[in-house]
Order: structure tokens, then C-alpha cells, then sequence
């Protein structure tokens, strides 16, 4: 069985009495970054073996955990943070296994785009989520040419190093419109901040831009 399991997006505690059950009773824990879910299973008195499963390693490593499922082995896939499969490489491996009759089972729990929506106060009737921004600035723009006329709610993800350029270029493209920016949800510095792109532009540029970051509109 290869178990989907959502893991805290920041504080330890967010993590369901479920999930934890399930990855001291899996055969292998196949995790993005190996350090940081050492560090969940430290917490939690979990003694699995783990293996490392991300973007660069995706192919080799896909073969060989598909191979420990194919001898009866139970897989546990986790993500660094929230829901294994939203924006990271984790739906390729469920994807994989479909293809090779492998059963599959679901541990829900956090993910950051529920929890800045529901943080927000937005419209959550009818929401998208477009994962992160494009890197390049001209397809950047061109993403948020393509959201003007949205009428539904709409989320990213940002990273802290972009996020200043990604907040000047929908003040520009969208015509500064007021937005909700969540900042290192659950953790210590959380912070949840509503207003225009170019006054989010000034509170981070005096501020500082440290953490992870959604961004809705």
C-alpha cells in the first residue's frame, strides 16, 4: 500500500493521531527532504527507514520505491510541508503506481492554500489555485494577463526571494488591487496582512521578506 500523508506546515503539532499511526507501521517513509521529515519523526518517536523522493531523483527513485511496493512493502510518501502532490513532484510516484496496480490510500491533513483561504476571509465558494508564479517575468505577466477577468477567487504560492517582483507586476498588470498575503502560517512569526499590491510592496521592502508566502486575490 503506498499512503498519501499530509505532514504539519510548520508547527509539529498540526499533524493527525492517524497520521502518525500510519508511519510507525509503514515499511519505508519515501520523503522530499529526508532532514526535515527526520525531524517529524524525532518528534513523534517514529523509527522508519526514510528515503529521499524530489524533483532531481523523481525517475531513479520512483523505480525503486515502486519495486519495494511491488515485494509487499508499505510506503509511506510525505511532502516537507502539507499534502504530498500540491506543487511537488509526489503526483508523478501516485501517478506511477496507479500504473503498476499498486494500491493507494489517502491520510488527509494541512495544506497552506485551505489554510490561507480560509485565514483570508475571501470568497472559498469558487477558488483556483495556480501553484507558484513563473519564474520569468514576461511569462509572469503574461499568467496575470490571462487572470484579469477571473471572477473567481485565486491563490498562488511565492517564494520570499520573488515575492517583491511577483507584487510589482500585479500592481501592474491588475491595477494594484487589494490582496491578502499569509505568511509563515502556523508558525511563530505568522502574520496575515489585507491590502494594496504597491502598500504590501512598501510593508515587505521596509520590513524585510523572510518566510513562505501565499498570496490571494
Amino acid at each position: 500500500m503506498l499512503y498519501i500523508i499530509s505532514t504539519p506546515i510548520g508547527n509539529l503539532k498540526d499533524i493527525t493521531l492517524r497520521a502518525i499511526e500510519t508511519l510507525k507501521h509503514v515499511d519505508l517513509i519515501a520523503a522530499e527532504d529526508t532532514r526535515h521529515t527526520r525531524i517529524l519523526c524525532k518528534e513523534y518517536g517514529v523509527d522508519v527507514p526514510l528515503t529521499s523522493y524530489f524533483e532531481h531523483n523523481q525517475f531513479k527513485k520512483g523505480d525503486y520505491i515502486i519495486e519495494q511496493l511491488k515485494q509487499g512493502k508499505n510506503v509511506a510518501l510525505v511532502t516537507d510541508a502539507g499534502t504530498p502532490g500540491i506543487s511537488d513532484p509526489g503526483y508523478k510516484l501516485i501517478n506511477l503506481a496507479k500504473q503498476n496496480n499498486i494500491s493507494i490510500t489517502v491520510v488527509p491533513g494541512p495544506a497552506a492554500v485551505v489554510a490561507a483561504l480560509s485565514f483570508s476571509g475571501y470568497p472559498s465558494d469558487r477558488f483556483i489555485f495556480e501553484g507558484f508564479l513563473p519564474v520569468k517575468p514576461g511569462q509572469r505577466r503574461k499568467k496575470l494577463e490571462s487572470l484579469k477577468d477571473e471572477e473567481r477567487t485565486v491563490i498562488f504560492y511565492e517564494s520570499p526571494h520573488r515575492l517583491l517582483k511577483s507584487l510589482k507586476d500585479i500592481e501592474e498588470v491588475l491595477d494594484d488591487p487589494k490582496i491578502f498575503i499569509a505568511r509563515e502560517l502556523t508558525k511563530k512569526f505568522e502574520e496575515g496582512i489585507e491590502a494594496k499590491a504597491s502598500e504590501l510592496i512598501k510593508h515587505f521592502s521596509q520590513k524585510g521578506v523572510k518566510g513562505e508566502f501565499v498570496i490571494i486575490l
